[in-house]
């Protein structure tokens, strides 16, 4: 995911496990690999064993061969996922309840730090129930998908 700043789409940010890291400018597939794949998702495939699965969509630094090369390498599996897709993705619908969130405050962000500490502050802020709610609801969500012409549709 990409850059981070005032006035950007500010949720281009790495999320894992309920972290998020400010990245600032665009995601290449050498950073993606650098800066998330090695020091994120490979301790954390390395904790999980065997059942672990990657979910990532298939925007051009992920899919890239040196990111899949090292995905290969690593015995990382990652998860077959359609393109252009981001009703699938739970995190897509958590990025927009933060955005909504950020935008209805009084005074917004003036700086970086600023808006990393907001964000830090409306993910803690999120419902675990709709966390849940948004896991759950996948397999529906992908039945969905598979019957559907529509660009868009419910989510919850």
């Amino acid at each position: 995911m990409t850059g981070l700043g005032v006035g950007q789409s500010w949720c281009r940010v790495a999320f894992l496990w309920g972290t998020a890291q400010p990245s600032v400018g665009s995601l290449t597939a050498i950073r993606y690999r650098d800066e998330i794949l090695r020091p994120l998702v490979r301790p954390y495939a390395g904790v999980v064993g065997p059942g672990f699965l990657l979910m990532q969509d298939n925007a051009r630094p992920h899919v890239a061969g040196v990111c899949q090369q090292f995905l290969q390498e690593e015995g990382i599996d990652a998860m077959d996922w359609p393109t252009r897709s981001p009703d699938l993705n739970p995190i897509e619908h958590i990025c927009d309840i933060m955005s909504r969130s950020i935008h209805q405050r009084h005074v917004a962000p003036q700086t970086v730090q600023e808006l990393a500490d907001a964000l830090v502050q409306v993910w803690e802020e999120i419902p675990q129930e709709t966390i849940r709610h948004l896991i759950r609801s996948m397999p529906r969500r992908c039945r969905e998908a598979t019957h559907t012409t529509e660009p868009h549709f419910d989510f919850f």
